[in-house]
C-alpha cells in the first residue's frame, strides 16, 4: 500500500500498480493508437496525393502529434487517467494527493512519454519504474501523478462452519447481549481457521474462548459438550437470531418500541351469575329533552316539544 498523506493528515491506501500491468496497459494503448495513425495515415496519403512534398510533410507531422501525442493526452483528461488500456488492466492514473488528474498532467505525461516510450521504445520508461519506489516514470515523476489499481481482488470470505446436529436449538435462552463484538469477532476467526491450527493450540484456545463466553452469558456448555462445539452452537444461535430481527415481517399499525394501547371493548355482554347463560344487552333508557317553556312533563309521557299558547 502507498504511503501517501494528504493535506488533513489522512493516509491514503493507493496500492500503486507493478509493472507489467503498467506494460500490458501501455501495449494496449500502442497497439490502438498505432493501428488509427496507420489508417489515418493510409486516407491522408490517398487525400493529399496532389499536393507537394512540404504539404504531404506537414500534413504527416500534424497527424503524428494529433494521433500519437494528442490522442492519448485528450483520452486521459476526458475519462480522467482511464484509457483503454489502463480499463482494460483495472489500473488509474491518479494525483500524488489521490485526486484525479487534470489536462496538465495528462499533457506532461504525454510530452514525456514521446520521449521515454516512443522515441526509445520504453527503455527509459522501463529503467525509471525499476529504480522508482512506487514504479512511476519520468512523466509521472515530472507530472507529479502516479498509477494505481483501481480493481483490487475483495479478500475471500470463509464460512463459519455449523455447530453439530444435536447442539442446535440448545441455547436458545442464552442471554448474548453482554458479549462485545470484539469477542465474536475471536470466535468467529478460530472457527473458520480450526483446521489449521495444532490440535493442542486449538484445543486451549477454544477453552479460553469458552470461558469467556460463560463469563459473559452466565450459561455454561452441557455436560459433554467440547468447547469447539460449544463455541459453534453460540454463534449459530446468535446468527438465528440476527436473521430472525432481519427478516422479521413488520406488523401493520404498530411503531417499533412504542407500546400497544389497551384494548377496550365497545360493549361487553353480561353473563348470569349462576348458569353462564348470555344475557342480552341491556338498552339505556332514552334521554328525555328538556322542557320547553318552562312546561312540565308528566311521567311516563314523552315530550313532544310543543308549548300550548299561554
Amino acid at each position: 500500500m502507498s504511503g501517501l498523506v494528504t493535506g488533513d493528515a489522512v493516509v491514503l491506501g493507493l496500492q500503486p500498480a507493478r509493472l507489467p500491468s503498467r506494460a500490458l496497459a501501455v501495449l494496449i494503448d500502442l497497439v490502438v493508437v498505432w493501428a488509427a495513425y496507420l489508417l489515418i495515415t493510409l486516407g491522408l496519403a490517398v487525400a493529399t496525393a496532389s499536393l507537394d512534398e512540404a504539404a504531404v510533410m506537414a500534413v504527416s507531422v500534424a497527424s503524428f502529434l494529433l494521433v500519437l501525442v494528442g490522442a492519448p493526452i485528450a483520452v486521459e483528461t476526458l475519462s480522467h487517467g482511464r484509457s483503454l488500456g489502463k480499463l482494460a488492466c483495472g489500473l488509474r492514473v491518479v494525483r500524488d494527493d489521490g485526486g484525479p488528474i487534470r489536462f496538465r498532467h495528462a499533457l506532461v505525461r504525454g510530452a514525456m512519454g514521446v520521449v521515454e516510450i516512443l522515441m526509445t521504445f520504453g527503455v527509459v520508461a522501463l529503467v525509471a519504474s525499476l529504480v522508482s519506489e512506487r514504479g512511476r516514470r519520468l512523466g509521472d515523476v515530472f507530472a507529479g501523478t502516479l498509477v494505481v489499481r483501481e480493481r483490487i481482488p475483495a479478500a475471500r470470505v470463509l464460512a463459519v462452519p455449523p455447530p453439530p446436529p444435536w447442539l442446535v436449538g440448545r441455547f436458545a435462552g442464552i442471554d448474548l447481549s453482554a458479549v462485545p463484538e470484539a469477542l465474536w469477532l475471536e470466535v468467529r476467526q478460530y472457527l473458520t481457521r480450526s483446521r489449521e491450527l495444532d490440535p493442542v493450540v486449538g484445543r486451549q484456545l477454544a477453552e479460553r474462548l469458552a470461558d469467556e463466553l460463560v463469563a459473559r452469558t452466565g450459561t455454561p456448555p452441557p455436560a459433554g459438550v467440547p468447547a469447539d462445539a460449544y463455541l459453534a452452537g453460540v454463534v449459530a444461535e446468535r446468527q438465528a437470531r440476527d436473521a430472525r430481527r432481519a427478516f422479521a415481517p413488520p406488523v401493520a399499525g404498530v411503531v417499533p418500541g412504542a407500546v400497544p394501547p389497551p384494548s377496550v371493548a365497545p360493549w361487553s355482554v353480561p353473563t348470569a351469575p349462576v348458569t353462564g347463560t348470555p344475557v342480552p344487552p341491556v338498552a339505556a333508557p332514552p334521554v328525555a329533552a328538556p322542557p320547553v317553556g318552562g312546561a312540565s312533563v308528566e311521567s311516563g309521557a314523552r315530550p313532544t316539544g310543543f308549548a300550548p299558547p299561554a
